[in-house]
């Protein structure tokens, strides 16, 4: 990422016209000003448009990847570009319902662009009778299906496993099954 000098950016500030009178008609200040001009007018017309820059919807393409960076989004410089830009914008969203089965859903789509569902919650199982026999153990644990998004691009299974285990919680096994194609449904 560079923010270097745009050819025929203007300055909004020139140096010249804010010299003393004294230096007003001396040519060498004001040649020795304009260049000063050419070099500050990218940082000027950087600290104008800041909010800009700082808001993933519009931030300069380049910009992207040290936003993500800010708020621990994965940026893929191989996705599109919209896609990039609302991985970011929803991360801080997306780091509340971390370990969530809407979380893991979530984190698939935008990373990915795939459709997921998790089927089994992993969660505790309890009986309203004291002494009562311990329950059965749910050996499966939480099932996750991931299948091709709308645009029907192939899954990375490493990335969707990758992502599987930093989003479920710890303490439970998730088992992913990766699917061919969208269901009869959404055909």
């Amino acid at each position: 990422m560079s923010r270097a000098a745009v050819p025929g950016l203007p300055s909004r500030y020139p140096i010249g016209g804010q010299l003393p009178a004294l230096y007003a008609d001396d040519d060498f200040a004001q040649r020795f000003t304009a260049g000063l001009d050419t070099v500050l007018a990218p940082v000027f017309a950087t600290l104008d448009n800041l909010t800009s820059y700082l808001d993933p919807r519009v931030a300069p393409a380049d910009f992207l990847a040290w936003l993500a960076s800010w708020v621990g989004a994965a940026d893929d410089p191989r996705r599109p570009l919209e896609l990039r830009r609302e991985a970011v914008f929803r991360a801080v969203e997306l780091h509340r319902w971390r370990g969530t089965a809407r979380g893991l859903v979530e984190a698939l789509r935008l990373a990915l662009g795939v459709e997921a569902e998790v089927t089994g919650d992993g969660g505790a199982v309890w009986s309203g009778t004291p002494g009562a026999a311990l329950p059965a153990a749910d050996p499966a644990g939480p099932l996750v299906r991931v299948r091709p998004g709308p645009g029907g691009a192939r899954v990375d299974p490493d990335r969707v496993h990758e992502i599987v285990r930093a989003m479920c919680p710890v303490h439970t096994v998730c088992r992913v099954e990766i699917l061919p194609g969208p269901t009869d449904e959404e055909r």
